[in-house]
């Protein structure tokens, strides 16, 4: 082959490889197997070749594990072809990867699926002391087992010495009994591309900081579309569609350091974007260019919690350019709503201007509640309420 053939053809390949996202070298390093060994000399292991049936009847629970066993001795990752791998909970060892090609769509799982097949576990995927670790193009499904059962979990009893550095990429997460994603002590990640969607939790449940959630959905969960309850900060959300969550689609609660920009909320059952105080205020958060819109369908009309974004307690936070509007349900029925837009209260430091509210709000546009320090700004918010049409 020429020389200039040669740099052709890898650099084709290369490409290749990245629409795949990596499955071509993972198919093609098959040939190295042996029978004895199925992981003899590659770094990248097919998990059929440790006897996973994926045909949806068979426990492969020990296969996978066995795989993810020994792709942790050589740093290395494991293959899951299309099919339905019945599996109770695994864990996934540093600095390796799951992954699979997605072919998984809004409502239904699809390519390599990881289904629960036990409701006495705490989770299907252990990323636990997984720092470094990748999971990619997977459908974990729950199954609807168990109570409390989480998709993916990290539970850690302290923050310890160094960085998770983990990466969840290309999977949906749905159908568990607890939240889609569980982090609990986690620091420095990645969640992106993904859809975290119709768990009995919250999409993603946090306890930590430094993570990065791009371009997902966070969809039909019945708590929380985010939620952040306990320490948390130094988070970035950016291009998500976040929407008819049950309660809020974004809950931060005494959170540091957010920039929340860029994001479409839609039908929260009820905040939009909700910041509260309780271990400590909210401080030092940008939330800019959203679009949120019918928040509050299953708050009380009379509550604030029927309110598109909800500001109690903060500190140097900017609500500036916003796009806030009414609606109900696709098919013309259920409730019109929020009742109100931005609601906020004992504020210091802030800035809400140049947002747009027309026909943002049934009730009123800009809730004062009083109770600020010193350092408020609050003008150039144009709007009008939403008249129900009868």
């Amino acid at each position: 082959m020429a020389k200039h053939d040669a740099s052709f053809f890898g650099r084709r390949e290369l490409a290749r490889s990245a629409l795949l996202g990596g499955a071509s070298f993972l198919l093609g390093s098959r040939a190295s197997a042996t029978a004895e060994d199925p992981a003899a000399g590659r770094e990248f292991i097919n998990v059929r070749q440790f006897g996973a049936s994926g045909d949806g009847k068979t426990d492969d629970t020990k296969a996978i594990q066995h795989a993810l066993d020994a792709a942790a001795e050589v740093r290395g990752a494991v293959f899951m072809p299309a099919g339905v791998y019945l599996t109770a909970e695994l864990q996934l060892h540093p600095n390796t990867a799951l992954v699979g090609i997605p072919t998984w769509n809004y409502s239904e799982p699809g390519g390599a699926v990881l289904r629960l097949a036990s409701g006495e576990c705490k989770c299907l995927l252990n990323i636990t002391e997984g720092w470094g670790a990748t999971v990619a193009g997977l459908a974990l499904d729950g199954a609807g087992l168990g109570k409390n059962i989480h998709g993916i979990f990290l539970n850690k009893p302290d923050y310890g010495k160094h960085e998770d550095a983990f990466r969840i990429e290309r999977c949906q997460v749905a159908h568990f009994s607890g939240d889609g994603v569980n982090l609990t002590r986690a620091w420095c990640f990645s969640v992106r591309h993904s859809m975290l969607a119709y768990n009995q939790g919250d999409g993603l449940s946090l306890r930590g900081w430094d993570g990065f959630l791009l371009d997902n959905w966070f969809s039909g969960n019945a708590r929380a579309g985010f939620a952040a309850r306990s320490e948390n900060a130094s988070m970035t959300l950016t291009a998500n569609r976040i929407e008819w969550n049950g309660q809020e689609n974004i809950l931060i609660t005494g959170g540091d350091g957010y920039q929340i920009t860029g994001n479409f909320l839609d039908r929260a059952g009820t905040c939009g974007i909700a910041l509260r105080g309780g271990h400590g205020p909210c401080s030092q958060m940008t939330i800019t260019g959203n679009f949120l819109k019918r928040s509050g369908k299953l708050a009380d009309p009379e509550s604030h919690d029927s309110s598109q974004i909800l500001l109690d307690g903060a500190r140097g936070v900017t609500c500036v350019a916003n796009n806030l509007q009414v609606w109900q349900d696709d098919n013309g029925t259920g409730a019109w709503s929020p009742s109100y837009g931005i609601v906020y209260k004992g504020l210091q430091d802030c800035v809400i201007t140049n947002n747009v509210l027309y026909e943002g709000a049934l009730r009123q546009l800009l809730v004062d509640l009083g109770g600020h320090g010193e350092g408020l700004v609050v003008k150039d918010n144009p709007g009008r309420l939403f008249k129900i049409p009868r």
